[in-house]
């Protein structure tokens, strides 16, 4: 069956989902031209990821949009953190107090064993203080651990307003609904919250884009303005989709579906170098945004690696010139400041 049909079928059964276009909620061009840089969990490279010095620095050198990575509290509070496991991101195994609550879980088919947001609730998680999740990549990055507290989305849209007064343009918010066939069957659905928090604070498109790897989420937030974006993994497919593909979805016929209900595709940057899928994504009418970019060798392609060591920053700037050529309409970057030099050069 058609993707983009196929996922408007699933949504229209669950009763919770309306068609829409790209053209009808399409993001607006950033002011200035040249790609949109997008604050990947803030500016991740240089302050640990999804706290308010993260943010707060991406905006400061330059980043228009911030991403916040969306999970649920026990008491069903939207917070920001790449996984709901923050054993990796959070004192939390430092803390006797929460022992117990170590765990093993099924998320997405798989096994994970730690600490899960689901089970603390907001007043408990701001007990806990942030740390640099890759300490032995980003050492220069744990100086900073402890100082900051695990923000809510609603803190994080407060922010990106109050930057955007003190800097003079909008910076948008690019929040992503990380497992959300998860959260639902435990009963913490993350999109009715989410949908909630943009008519609250009356987010419009050039304020809020939308993000999920799974196309039922996504569909589950239309008619509420925004652009919506589909992500694009390598191996596999969105786990709502058992026989989907993400290879499918990046033939034409595959970004044709997505067309019908998302306005932009954001692929890992190795599915762009070498491909036809900028020209193949702009024939359908979507945006393209790839992911991550980088500055150390071993996240870097080889002719662009300096020195010997993997953490040891490589030709950062010839990266971001190689795919700005391309003609991708944003990059998601670890190092926002450095994507933003790039794009003026």
């Amino acid at each position: 069956m058609h993707l983009g049909r196929r996922c408007l079928l699933l949504a229209a059964a669950a009763g919770t989902a309306t068609a829409t276009t790209a053209t009808a909620a399409a993001a607006e061009p950033r002011k200035g031209g040249g790609p949109v840089v997008i604050g990947h969990r803030g500016a991740a490279g240089w302050r640990p990821e999804h706290t308010a010095p993260s943010y707060t620095y991406a905006v400061q050198t330059g980043a228009d949009w911030i991403e916040p990575d969306l999970v649920p509290t026990k008491d069903h509070v939207l917070v920001v953190r790449h996984e709901n496991e923050i054993s990796q991101t959070t004192d939390v195994a430092r803390r006797p107090e929460f022992a117990d609550r170590r765990t093993t879980k099924t998320v997405d088919g798989r096994p994970v064993t730690g600490w899960f947001t689901e089970d603390f609730t907001l007043a408990e998680l701001k007990t806990l203080r942030a740390v640099e999740r890759l300490p032995a990549v980003r050492n220069r990055n744990t100086v900073f651990d402890g100082r900051a507290e695990v923000m809510t989305f609603q803190e994080v849209v407060d922010l990106a307003r109050r930057l955007s007064r003190e800097h003079g343009r909008t910076v948008a918010v690019f929040p992503e609904t990380k497992h959300p066939t998860y959260f639902r069957s435990i009963g913490l659905p993350l999109e009715p919250k989410l949908a909630a928090a943009i008519r609250r604070n009356r987010l419009g498109r050039r304020e809020c884009v939308v993000q999920s790897f799974e196309p039922t989420s996504l569909q589950r937030m239309t008619g509420l303005g925004v652009p919506l974006w589909q992500a694009l993994g390598t191996t596999g497919g969105p786990y709502d989709l058992p026989s989907t593909t993400y290879r499918d979805m990046m033939t034409p016929a595959g970004l044709a579906g997505i067309a019908e209900y998302a306005d932009w595709i954001g692929p890992d940057k190795s599915s762009v170098a070498g491909t036809t899928l900028v020209a193949d994504a702009h024939a359908a009418g979507l945006r393209i945004g790839p992911y991550t970019f980088r500055a150390e060798n071993q996240f870097l392609p080889a002719q662009f690696r300096h020195g010997s060591g993997p953490n040891d920053f490589g030709d950062a700037f010839a990266e971001y010139a190689l795919y700005y050529r391309m003609g991708v309409d944003a990059v998601v970057t670890d190092f926002p400041d450095l994507a933003v030099i790039a794009r003026r050069s």
